[in-house]
Parts: C-alpha cells; structure tokens; sequence
C-alpha cells in the first residue's frame, strides 16, 4: 500500500539523496531534481523501479532510431532533446524509487546500468549512421568522431563505476569529503546531460558537428586524466 501522497514523497526524496561527489553540477541542479519529480510521480501511479528502468530505457531508444532514421532538422532536434533528457531524468529516478520503498536490489541495479551501458553506445552509433547518411561532412576521416566518443564515453561510465566498486569493496566505505564545485563544474563536458543539450543543435550541420565533435574530444581527454586518477586510487586502497 503506497500510502504517502505526492508531496510527502517528493519531500522525504529530497531528504534521502546519495552523494554529491563526482556528479557534475547538470546533473546535481537539474536531473536530480527533475528525476525526483518524476519518482514522487511513478510512486503514486504505483510504478516498480524497473518499470521505470523500462520506460527511460524506452525514451532513450525512441530518441536513437530518430537520430539514426530521419534527416536533422530543427523539429528533429527538440524532439530527440526531450526524449533523451527524458530518458535521463527517469535514470534518475528509477533509484530513487527504489530506495523510497525500500526496494533496492543487485538485479534492479544491474538492470539500471546494463540500459545505462547500451544506451550510451546506441546513441553514438546512431550519430555515426546520421552522419554517414544524412551530413556533408568535409570527410570521411570525420566518421571516427562517434566512434572515439563512443570508445572514451563507454570507458568512463565503466571504469568509474568499477572504480567505485572496487575502492568500496576493499575500504568498506566511501569517501566522505565534501563535494567541490569547481570540480562538479569542471565534469560538465562529460555529463550526460550536456550531451542530450548538444542535440538541440541538430537542426544546423555546421554547428551539431563542432559542438559534438568538441564533447567528444572532451571525453577523450578526461579519460586520459580519469585513468590515472582511478588507478593511482586503487593502488592507494590495496
């Protein structure tokens, strides 16, 4: 029996979140926020935590085979913003759910992450079938651009999450440290977030390729950076 209305639940959520630490400030003031909204709502209509799983998972996809399927335009473009930054908030708030009522499980959070995972890889693949089908791009050298932002977008979202698994596992507790802002303004360019706002630009060719191309980039270099951080915090914890 879900018996808590709309607003005790958005109240006890906002009372009940995880840490701040290492999320960027996007997704700190906007999709937290909005994912809450969206788990108060979920809980009143009496959603399970992986069907909300489901329905991000669902968003997320809708927004991939339009990216991949229809020629960019700036209707396409607000379309496949709102569907992805839908998908996004409800990735949020699918754990939020779970911890509401006292559901969270192994199998929910695998599940959470295996969509988190595909969807990532999906989104950049269909980039590089928009690009192939649909851009004028001044070469075919640009066709590697989703790729290497596939490759450093799919190894920071899994050596961050196994980092964290395993600096848990052999400490038994996380850090403690207050989150900074500069640093959760500094992780900006590698916020999913940001990402699902570069697609608002993908009614012009011209600037869609240059803000992609500079996230990608962006991502390239805070895996470069991330890599030795994560490994010098393992070393640490042994």
């Amino acid at each position: 029996m879900r018996s808590r209305t709309f607003g005790v639940a958005l109240a006890e959520l906002r009372s009940a979140q995880k840490t701040a630490k290492g999320v960027s400030l996007y997704s700190r003031h906007v999709n937290r926020p909005a994912g809450r909204l969206f788990a108060a709502a979920a809980y009143r209509g009496f959603l399970s935590p992986n069907q909300v799983t489901l329905v991000s998972a669902v968003s997320s996809g809708a927004a991939v085979a339009a990216i991949a399927l229809s020629r960019p335009s700036w209707p396409l473009a607000l379309a496949v913003y709102l569907m992805l930054a839908l998908g996004f908030a409800l990735d949020s708030a699918d754990g939020q759910l779970a911890r509401l009522l006292g559901q969270s499980s192994a199998a929910g959070e695998w599940l959470d992450h295996l969509v988190d995972c595909g969807k990532i890889v999906a989104l950049h693949s269909a980039v590089l079938v928009s690009f192939y089908r649909f851009f004028d791009l001044p070469g075919p050298g640009w066709l590697l651009v989703p790729l290497g932002y596939q490759f450093a977008a799919v190894l920071i979202f899994f050596g961050g999450l196994l980092t964290d698994k395993l600096v848990l596992k052999r400490s038994g507790s996380r850090s403690s440290a207050r989150p900074s802002l500069v640093r959760a303004a500094a992780l900006l360019p590698v916020d999913y977030g940001v990402s699902c706002l570069v697609f608002l630009l993908l009614g012009s060719e011209r600037l869609f390729l240059g803000a992609y191309t500079a996230l990608g980039a962006a991502h390239l270099l805070f895996l470069m950076a991330f890599t030795v951080k994560w490994y010098r915090e393992l070393t640490r914890s042994v």
